[in-house]
């Protein structure tokens, strides 16, 4: 490691490095290609840097005068790449090292003319670089190092195309290092292509995904989800917490509700801009905010200091964007906590991401208003204030504090101060962590009711009905089977002696009758039901023949009359005659006759400068027949025949 790197991270505090920094870091790798796979949060921007440190600045331990950038990292988002920024402006702060950037939402001039002046490593998004690439503002010629960070997600955000044309672009014997959480075909498949026989470096802490975070899963009912997140974030009140949505819709309804509920709050979603985005993610960092509603997208890359609670208000698509999302937690050492708000219909979905990431999740309900309340008797107790000395002012206004009210007033004055700066708790429905498993019914006795689907019978309105009618509870009536004409339904046997009492001896509920059954009724179907989606074929005893009307016969004295006609037999007269099986005796239209070439007119319509009367209508609007029409009206006024005569030949 070079004397003035060593010297950086001294003056930055830092003793020992974290596991994946000192694997890159290793001088049996330097120079080699390495495909790095380690959890958000591990120092992977500080790893790389110490990786690409003795390919930069070679022998000598200062950087020459800035020209064409010799080092490039390109990340997935605006907010990771100014963290990438920041963190090697400091670490090679003594090497003189010029760190320029070139991310989406900055103006594009701007960079045009840092690049124009010169700088030793590029950090850049993989749109924003690309173009400059395609404009000629910056020259990858002479780059030594290359770093994609978070590689999995840039794949995932669609950059594939990007990234294949900016690698292409760079000279084949750079140093190449893949960063990523996890590594999954696609970016197996992209180091392959892109890195030479490249050293695979996997830390201890990827065994364990975020040993250093809490995971908890918390049931709530379907309509208590904003309600628990409320109550989270009264119960841990961590300096900074997230709150991930999937939408930006959600994103901006959930920071309007906890606003108006006093919470301090800023949304971070893709549709702000570069400097709305700054100003929110600065406010978090100087206390001005302490909660942070955002996206997916939108918080990668994000490093907040004091960060010890997640939020997953929507679950994530992926567990890899679950590991994502809690890795913004649990960074450089500190605990920090992940919650999922999982509502009954998402119960399956939260153990299949949890399954997938390989952890495990303490499962509960959300915490209650009782247990926010005792939160706060806990953390008013323990608060650091009742250990403070009093300043001057505050020791003569609390002397006449003391003069002037009882110590309960006091207190009392104190709580109430307390409770109007924080939120109230919500109250929650009642809901178990674990899902409810179907008891058996147990003994029971079968009733026939003589209502069933033709009298309107349905399932939603038999039981209140039954309930009603017989004074009992939902509980205690089980299976309830409708047939066409009855229904069937059972009762626990505890229960019917209750049951029959309430109906009484004429055993009827809205004028239907009830019977009790002896035994388990046979409800096998009556018949085979149809085909879904076809229509039910029935047989029909007289099939109607193709040919309409019926078939006619001949009487004996017709057939005497004219014994060459071939009569059909009677026994052949109730046979479906096919409609293109024409039988010989079949009355036939004559054919039409042709008519004379007279008819016909030859050559143009004689006029004699009036124009002839229109054709008849409803007459055949053919050409030809117009023709012939309008040949026999002008014949018909000039006195003649009726029809032109035939041309002698």
């Amino acid at each position: 490691m070079k004397q003035l790197i060593s010297d950086a991270l001294a003056e930055r505090g830092y003793d020992t490095l974290t596991p994946v920094q000192t694997a890159v870091s290793d001088p049996a790798l330097e120079g080699a290609d390495l495909l790095v796979s380690a959890q958000t949060g591990s120092g992977k921007t500080v790893g790389f840097g110490l990786s690409i440190a003795p390919v930069l600045l070679g022998e000598d331990d200062q950087f020459g005068p800035a020209a064409s950038p010799l080092g490039l990292v390109i990340a997935p988002t605006r907010e990771l790449a100014m963290q990438v920024k920041r963190e090697l402006n400091w670490l090679f702060a003594k090497t003189g090292a010029v760190v320029a950037s070139c991310v989406g939402g900055m103006d594009m001039r701007d960079e045009r003319r840092a690049l124009a002046r010169g700088a030793h490593i590029v950090v850049a998004t993989p749109g924003r670089l690309r173009d400059h690439v395609m404009r000629g503002s910056i020259d990858l010629s002479a780059l030594c190092s290359v770093v994609l960070d978070e590689a999995d997600e840039m794949l995932d955000l669609g950059f594939r195309e990007d990234l294949e044309f900016i690698l292409d672009e760079t000279p084949e014997d750079r140093q190449t290092l893949l960063f990523s959480a996890t590594v999954p075909k696609s970016i197996a498949t992209l180091a392959a292509r892109y890195q030479k026989d490249a050293q695979r470096v996997t830390t201890v802490a990827e065994k364990s995904q975020h040993s250093d975070i809490e995971y908890r899963a918390m049931a709530v009912a379907p309509r208590d989800g904003e309600n628990a997140i409320i109550n989270v974030l009264r119960f841990f009140e961590a300096p900074n917490a997230i709150i991930f949505c999937n939408t930006r819709a959600m994103v901006s309804r959930l920071a309007t509700r906890l606003s108006n509920r006093g919470f301090s709050v800023v949304a971070l979603s893709g549709e702000l801009t570069q400097n709305e985005r700054s100003n929110a993610l600065q406010s978090m960092r100087d206390g001005r905010a302490r909660i942070c509603v955002a996206t997916d997208v939108a918080a990668r890359g994000i490093d907040l200091p004091k960060l010890d609670l997640v939020i997953h208000a929507e679950l994530p698509n992926n567990h890899e964007t679950l590991l994502h999302r809690s890795g913004r937690t649990g960074r450089a050492g500190r605990k920090g906590v992940s919650t999922l708000i999982v509502p009954p219909a998402s119960r399956k979905k939260a153990e299949r991401l949890l399954r997938f990431a390989k952890l495990t999740a303490d499962w509960g309900p959300a915490p209650s208003a009782q247990e926010v309340h005792a939160e706060d008797q806990k953390r008013i107790l323990e608060d650091e204030v009742w250990t403070q000395e009093p300043t001057a002012n505050e020791a003569a206004l609390a002397e006449e504090l003391v003069a002037k009210f009882t110590p309960a007033q006091l207190a009392t004055a104190y709580l109430q101060l307390y409770h109007t700066a924080h939120a109230a708790p919500e109250e929650l429905s009642a809901t178990n962590a674990k899902p409810e498993e179907r008891k058996p019914f147990g003994p029971s006795v079968w009733f026939t009711l003589a209502k069933g689907r033709e009298q309107g019978a349905d399932p939603r309105h038999l039981l209140p009905m039954l309930c009603k009618a017989g004074n009992i509870t939902r509980n205690d009536i089980g299976a309830i089977r409708i047939q066409d004409d009855k229904s069937y339904f059972e009762v626990k046997e505890a229960q019917v002696d209750g049951f029959l009492s309430t109906l009484g001896a004429g055993m009827t509920i809205e004028t239907f009758a009830v019977e009790r059954l002896d035994t388990h009724p046979d409800l096998g179907r009556t018949g085979k039901p149809a085909p879904r989606g076809k229509p039910r074929k029935f047989d029909k005893a007289d099939p109607k023949p193709h040919r309409k009307g019926p078939v006619k016969t001949a009487a004996p004295s017709e057939r005497k009359s004219n014994p060459k006609h071939k009569w059909k037999d009677d026994k052949d007269a109730d046979r479906p005659v096919k409609p293109y099986a024409k039988s010989k005796d079949e009355d036939r239209k004559p054919r039409k006759a042709p008519k004379p070439d007279g008819d016909k007119p030859k050559g143009k319509r004689p006029t004699d400068g009036k124009k002839g009367p229109p054709p008849p209508k409803g007459k055949a609007s053919s050409k030809k027949n117009r023709a012939r029409a309008a040949a026999k009206a002008i014949a018909k006024a000039k006195g003649g025949d009726s029809a032109p005569k035939r041309r002698q030949s």
